[in-house]
């Protein structure tokens, strides 16, 4: 019999870890990326004996695929995927081929906004509890990779619903939705319905045995939900109304319900992760750890000293009485929304780069509410004055990060805040939003 031939398409962190573990199971593979492939991963490639094409599609070398594993930033649109379809060749991706070499039980985490957090502070609770358990998804190292190399009891995986898409027989033991706002609509044909659809497959091939974990304050998660049969346990959280099994909050305290007899109260002051968002996603957090029988003293006590993600309401400093905020991964309106909400008003926004078509409409109230001053930081700012030159009094463009400080801090006034929150991707002045906070953080320790 023919060996089973397994094609990766894309050859970044997920699809070389891929690579790894297809050659450990003794398949033979091709790995082949449009773009070209960084050198550490070519080294990697080499080093298994892994042939690989850069710069192109060799559609002959494709095509004859037992099974195509596509990287998640490729669409399902494309004509090569199209192709490889109608000829019958099965195209997933890298969460749903890892899951099939490991015992691990999967906490699945997704959502428009949140999502990094929530993955890191529940990996944080479970690794301070104990347990032995590994981080992947979106974030870290491959999924793939670490069921090849590691032996872990546990994986806390970030889930995108680009990963969703090409998910078949993949199932979360514990999944978790945060929330579902607009965000990549140009994937799904701009609805908002075929991406909230693309969410909720995050309950695939659940059963009664497993769990789901939402937000109950969220109308589009509400939405969707109705239509979709659920079977594992559902466990909601809310900021607005008492919850019977799940989270909910009562004036300053955060109560987590799962078993009567097992209270976790917390008071919000002692979350390291401040701001509403961040109730949200330390309730997720904390109802994971609750169904995995998790100590309060320890829950509590990791949701008290979880540092920060670096680039995510990230405070920098606080220099004569003004508070200076590194939101630089906010590269959509929807993150800026999240940060203007949770930050407290006199705000001067430094926001602005490439925009992806975004609607501002949806911060004209915040703004109204919170903003004193817009700092523009980007080479074309018109969208940007249109849409609120009757809402501020100042709009200033500047185009680098140390000119936006120098005139933010101008502008600021004690018990003002410096918000960098672009609302838009950085590649007009900047490498990419690491380099965006970076230039940032520099340029407030000159001060």
């Amino acid at each position: 019999m023919e060996k089973h031939r397994i094609v990766i398409l894309g050859a970044g962190e997920s699809g070389v870890g891929a690579a790894i573990l297809a050659r450990k199971q003794g398949f033979d593979v091709f790995v082949s990326d449009l773009g070209s492939i960084a050198e550490r991963y070519k080294t990697m490639l080499e080093d298994l004996g892994v042939s690989y094409e850069e710069k192109q599609h060799t559609e002959e070398l494709i095509l004859d695929a037992t099974e195509v594993i596509k990287s998640p930033g490729i669409p399902g649109t494309v004509p090569l995927v199209k192709q490889l379809r109608a000829k019958g060749v099965p195209v997933i991706s890298e969460i749903e081929f890892a899951k099939r070499y490991t015992q691990a039980k999967t906490i699945c985490i997704t959502g428009s906004n949140g999502k990094t957090t929530t993955t890191m502070l529940t990996y944080h609770i479970l690794k301070k509890a104990g347990l032995n358990v590994g981080l992947a998804g979106n974030i870290g190292n491959s999924f793939a990779a670490q069921v090849a190399t590691e032996n872990f009891d546990w994986y806390v995986l970030e889930i995108s619903s680009f990963m969703l898409d090409d998910m078949y027989q993949f199932k979360a033991d514990i999944a978790v939705l945060l929330n579902i706002t607009p965000d990549h609509l140009d994937r799904y044909e701009y609805k908002l319905a075929n991406y909230a659809a693309s969410k909720m497959r995050i309950v695939r091939n659940q059963t009664a045995e497993d769990y789901f974990i939402y937000c109950a304050d969220d109308e589009e998660t509400l939405k969707v939900l109705k239509n979709t049969k659920v079977d594992s346990r559902q466990y909601p959280f809310s900021i607005h109304k008492k919850i019977e099994e799940g989270a909910y909050l009562e004036g300053n305290n955060l109560h987590i319900n799962i078993n009567q007899e097992d209270q976790l109260t917390m008071s919000i002051s002692d979350l390291a992760l401040q701001g509403k968002h961040n109730i949200y996603n330390s309730m997720a957090s904390g109802i994971v750890a609750k169904v995995l029988d998790i100590r309060n003293a320890t829950i509590r006590e990791s949701m008290g000293d979880i540092k920060n993600i670096e680039h995510r309401l990230e405070h920098v400093a606080k220099i004569s009485g003004v508070d200076y905020i590194n939101d630089s991964k906010a590269t959509n309106v929807n993150s800026t929304w999240y940060a203007l909400e949770s930050v407290n008003p006199q705000i001067i926004l430094i926001m602005g780069g490439v925009d992806k078509g975004n609607d501002y409409e949806m911060l004209r109230e915040l703004v109204q509410d919170k903003v004193k001053a817009i700092i523009c930081l980007g080479k074309d700012n018109k969208r940007i004055h249109e849409a609120f030159e009757g809402d501020v009094e100042v709009i200033v463009n500047t185009f680098s990060a140390h000119e936006a400080v120098q005139v933010a801090y101008h502008l600021a006034k004690k018990g003002d805040t410096v918000l960098l929150s672009p609302a838009c991707a950085s590649f007009d002045l900047f490498k990419n939003y690491e380099d965006r906070g970076n230039q940032f953080k520099m340029a407030v320790k000159e001060l």
